[in-house]
């Protein structure tokens, strides 16, 4: 019972200490992550000595990383990575080939670090922090731009290479290592696991998330979700591989799935929670005692490392077209290090290929980069406002893109959203439907529809779908109480969004508008215009004349008038 209270006080305080240094951190724009390490320091045994369980809480924290890869998976989709092929499979690697080979030499010739390590110990180095730039890119309001695309793109092939790095640090810690025999044996494993990825995805997985959603039961969903990523990360660790690569593996089996919003939105809770403990536990590890006595070498090797990346990256940019200038924007931009780096030297630690006192180096090194990139990431700003309007269209702007979102949002895909979408359809405007109806959805997505399964109350769901993006929502479900509760939820989450809904009748819609929805069309009243129109033509009325009488009907029905509306 103590130890149990106990370790509920240590998650009280590492609570406490996010919420306090992390927005910090976040108003001086210097991003989440920072914080999270910063605040873990803070509580940690080289803190105030604040928490008893930095091992368990480390465990705990792993956790993190898992479902991190989980959402990286789902989100690496065949499609995507076609449509950024160019930028994705050229720039990004040869960033990760030419950065991983630079950096591996220094650390082996330059610092004796042995040479089974440096080849782990380069590669991680190479990557840089997905969460930090991202978050950068979007503030400066240059995620479209071409320095925003290419460094996305290098991003996403680091995001790629994680995977097999994770499977490099099992093969490195074998103690005959074989580099021609083990990338055959490496490559028979990739083989049967992707023949094992497509044959799951296809024909066992889909099919259990169909009957799990057709029960109605969220807390059901939500538990079959986080099975999903538990499961395969327990059975990869099984068969000698991460945890981390079995998460991603079961990201990939669902990202082309209709489930795979509601499945995000289930498990981002837990994603964000649990990865957010993962860098208060590297805080928390963060020997400083090594740093007050070293700090001209670390500091040193911190600005090795950003310039040596740096001057790598840049004439990659310029290669594919970018001009000087942003070339060396997206060079500073992604010249720190990464997170993935401090999950990969947690890793190798663990499995016995790296010492506590590299691994502390290594730690200190991309933490104190990180920290650093805001300031990097100042000077980026500096070069994009001096930049010229020079209107040179470069080849990296043809790339085609896969859109973010689709500009209508359409929520309940029954028979009125269906004719809405076929509709739109034939106006050749794109949307993206929710519906809560498995079957329907697997109808519909079968057709090549964007539909996808979730419940439509859920905040995380619609962002998911793109709803930040979205220009227009419009609900066209049956239930008017459900439909009331999503237009606050909306208005709520998206102030921007135009919300077209559907009432029932007059009253339905009046109350619908008071909650904020720009316009609400009565179903009593469409039927009712439509019948009176097909009677007066019956009846030989001229056509113009009935199109004035519906248009004036229309117009005192909308009006607080005496008629009667129902």
């Amino acid at each position: 019972m103590v130890s149990t209270i106990n370790y509920l006080s240590d998650v009280a305080i590492l609570l406490t200490a996010a919420v306090v240094v992390v927005p910090l951190f976040q108003s001086m724009r210097m991003g989440g992550v920072p914080g999270f390490v910063i605040a873990g320091v803070i509580v940690g045994p080289y803190g105030f000595a604040l928490i008893g369980n930095v091992h368990e809480i480390g465990q705990l924290a792993e956790l993190g990383v898992v479902l991190l890869l989980f959402i990286i998976g789902i989100e690496l989709n065949p499609t995507r990575l076609l449509m950024m092929r160019r930028l994705l499979f050229g720039l990004g690697t040869l960033q990760v080939l030419c950065t991983s080979a630079v950096l591996a030499a220094v650390v082996h010739y330059g610092f004796g670090v042995p040479l089974r390590v440096a080849i782990l110990v380069g590669p991680a180095l190479a990557l840089s922090s997905t969460a930090f730039v991202l978050q950068l890119l979007g503030e400066n309001k240059m995620l479209t731009s071409e320095q925003g695309r290419a460094s996305i793109a290098i991003l996403l092939l680091q995001d790629l290479a994680v995977v097999p790095l994770l499977a490099l640090v099992s093969l490195l810690t074998m103690p005959t290592f074989n580099l021609a025999g083990d990338v055959v044996i490496a490559l028979g494993e990739a083989v049967l696991i992707v023949a094992f990825v497509i044959f799951a995805g296809r024909y066992l997985l889909q099919p259990i998330f169909h009957r799990v959603a057709q029960s109605h039961n969220s807390e059901v969903f939500t538990a079959m979700a986080v099975l999903l990523v538990l499961g395969a990360a327990l059975l990869m660790e099984h068969v000698g591989l991460s945890m981390a690569m079995g998460a991603f593996l079961a990201g990939l089996l669902i990202a082309d799935s209709s489930f795979r919003h509601q499945i995000i939105a289930e498990t981002q809770p837990f994603r964000g929670l649990l990865l957010g403990l993962f860098f208060m536990s590297m805080g928390m590890t963060l020997d400083l005692n090594l740093l007050f006595s070293h700090p001209v070498l670390l500091v040193s090797l911190v600005a090795a490392l950003i310039a040596l990346k740096a001057v790598v990256i840049w004439p990659l940019a310029r290669l594919f077209g970018l001009a000087s200038k942003r070339a060396l924007m997206v060079s500073l931009f992604l010249a720190q290090g990464g997170e993935f780096a401090l999950v990969i030297f947690t890793v190798a630690l663990g499995s016995g290929l790296m010492d506590e006192v590299l691994f502390q180096q290594l730690l200190l090194v991309v933490i104190l980069s990180m920290l650093v990139t805001p300031f990097l990431a100042f000077w980026a700003r500096q070069l994009h406002k001096s930049e010229s309007s020079d209107q040179h269209i470069s080849p990296i702007q043809t790339v085609k893109e896969e859109p973010l979102s689709a500009p209508i949002l359409i929520i309940g895909f029954g028979r009125v959203g269906q004719q809405i979408g076929q509709v739109l359809e034939l106006a050749k405007v794109s949307f993206v439907a929710i519906d809560n109806d498995p079957t329907l959805v697997a109808r519909e997505y079968a057709k090549g529809r964007a539909v996808f399964y979730g419940d439509a109350e859920r905040p995380g769901v619609l962002k998911a779908l793109g709803g930040e993006k979205a220009a227009l929502a419009i609900i066209a479900m049956n239930d008017h109480g459900v439909t009331e509760q999503l237009v606050s939820v909306l208005r709520h989450n998206f102030p921007h969004l135009a919300i077209f809904a559907r009432g029932h009748n007059q009253q339905s819609c009046q109350r619908l508008k008071t909650l904020g929805v720009d316009v609400a069309v009565s179903e009593t009243l469409e039927a009712s215009i439509e019948l009176a129109r097909a009677a007066l033509a019956n009846v030989s009325t001229p056509d113009q004349d009935v199109q004035a009488l519906i248009d004036d009907f229309r117009r005192r029905y909308h009006e607080p008038d005496p008629l009667g509306k129902t």
